[in-house]
């Protein structure tokens, strides 16, 4: 079998995954369009289009130059690179496609008689019956600004891995990318108030307005959650996965509201997340299926970026971004204890990834050398964290630090546990997002009533 074929099974599987969708999609025309079904529908289609798409432009890629080597194999062999592209483009193909369901009965209200279509009518009535005036064109604009800062943050991981972009010359680019998120947010909802949790509303009030300040932490959100995936990368399928887990967490949180027995006030802000989400995991479980140990494709930045930003759009315009966090506790993690590197407080190797060991077939912690001693007082805060074990460190025999374990959660996780196999490696990881992200939903959903008055689920 080349690279670029698809087997007999997974051709006619496919092929009937494709044709069930399809005829759930038309089967929905018939009623009320029935929406949150469609999107299930298109994201079976994501996930055959995705799947073959990855498969057959893989050695166009490598022809290209789009193509690396696995360095944590004893055969170093190089595999396609930038696959997260294929699927970006599926993803926004596909939310494009689907802008009409979510607005199918909002449609056939707007036409001559309110949908009776079966009745003739006068031109001058129907010119008048019109009710256009009653379609939610706050909810369209919405749609429309999240698939346009996706586009544009697309484009710049495509840039990223065609030219290697310095990560101090991108990190602020995504927060351009949610300027038009940030626009339909602040005509079409426009709060900026937060609740103040109960030991502090004698001093602040049940409300406290940030203002513009609002704005600042959603353009955060926006550079945070594309930046934060990027930086837990290194070894196989732990992008993918990671995003994969967020993304069912995600789901399982507006399940929440949806199911209530009665109609929640957030329904349509979490059926929105849901359209999102949906096509999302369709694609990512395409790419995770060639991307898993031992990877036959590597996803790129693009996929990283794609990623962080479908879920910094539905956070911002599905009005749950504090929730949201709560998912990426693994990823808050990481970005703080990887600043001191990344801000060149200590030196920066081009990669962190863990040290492939290719006697023993495991992956250990990976170190960064010190030409020079460091300073005194960066000294002793490195000696401060190998007492706490959250670094290791290797000193001469003066006393001077000549070696330091990379500031990554990959590496930590290796410092804590020892040398593992790399599948084993991003198993553990999942698992701890799983583990933490159930319990963000638990702390969201049950220990917020004893700091504030009411949670979401029960007004």
């Amino acid at each position: 079998m080349t690279p670029a074929a698809l087997t007999s099974t997974e051709t006619w599987s496919l092929l009937a995954l494709s044709f069930a969708c399809f005829g759930i999609i038309a089967n929905t025309l018939h009623g009320d369009g029935e929406p949150l079904i469609a999107s299930l529908a298109f994201s079976g289609i994501a996930f055959s289009a995705s799947y073959s798409m990855i498969r057959w432009l893989g050695p166009t890629f490598m022809k290209a130059g789009l193509k690396g080597k696995d360095l944590s194999k004893v055969h170093k062999k190089e595999i396609p690179e930038t696959m997260g592209a294929v699927c970006a483009v599926v993803y926004l193909l596909i939310v494009i496609v689907f802008v009409p369901f979510p607005f199918y009965k909002d449609i056939v209200a707007a036409t001559s008689g309110g949908g009776n279509r079966d009745i003739l009518m006068e031109v001058e009535i129907v010119e008048k019956g019109r009710f256009l005036h009653r379609f939610p064109h706050n909810k369209l604009a919405s749609y429309l600004s999240a698939i346009l800062s996706l586009q544009s943050v697309c484009i710049l991981g495509i840039c990223d891995d065609l030219f290697d972009i310095r990560w101090r010359h991108k990190f602020f680019i995504p927060a351009f990318a949610s300027i038009p998120l940030l626009a339909v947010y602040f005509v079409d909802f426009g709060v900026t108030q937060i609740v103040v949790p109960k030991p502090l509303q004698s001093y602040l009030g049940t409300l406290f307005d940030l203002g513009a300040l609002y704005y600042i932490y959603m353009a955060a959100i926006a550079i945070f959650c594309p930046n934060s995936i990027n930086i837990l990368a290194g070894i196989n399928g732990i992008e993918v996965s990671q995003s994969l887990v967020i993304a069912f967490l995600l789901v399982i949180n507006d399940c929440l509201y949806l199911l209530v027995p009665y109609p929640h006030p957030a329904t349509d802000s979490h059926l929105f997340s849901l359209y999102l989400i949906l096509p999302f995991i369709g694609v990512s479980l395409a790419l995770w299926w060639h991307n898993w140990y031992p990877a036959r494709v590597f996803v790129g930045d693009t996929y990283c970026y794609f990623a962080g930003m479908v879920f910094a759009v539905v956070g911002i315009l599905g009005h749950f971004s504090k929730t949201l966090l709560l998912l990426f506790i693994p990823q808050i993690f990481n970005f703080l204890y990887s600043a001191p590197q990344l801000f060149r407080l200590i030196p920066c190797p081009r990669h962190r990834l863990p040290r492939f060991n290719a006697r023993t077939g495991l992956l250990e912690a990976s170190v960064t050398e010190w030409q020079h001693p460091p300073k005194p007082i960066i000294s002793l805060a490195l000696k401060v964290l190998d007492r706490l074990h959250l670094i290791r460190l290797t000193m001469n025999k003066e006393g001077q630090v000549i070696e330091s374990s990379n500031l990554t959660i990959l590496n930590l996780w290796l410092v804590w546990f020892g040398p593992k196999r790399e599948d084993r490696l991003a198993m553990e990881i999942i698992g701890m997002q799983v583990v933490c992200g159930l319990l963000g939903l638990f702390v969201r959903h049950r220990l917020a009533l004893w700091i504030f008055d009411a949670d979401n689920l029960t007004v």
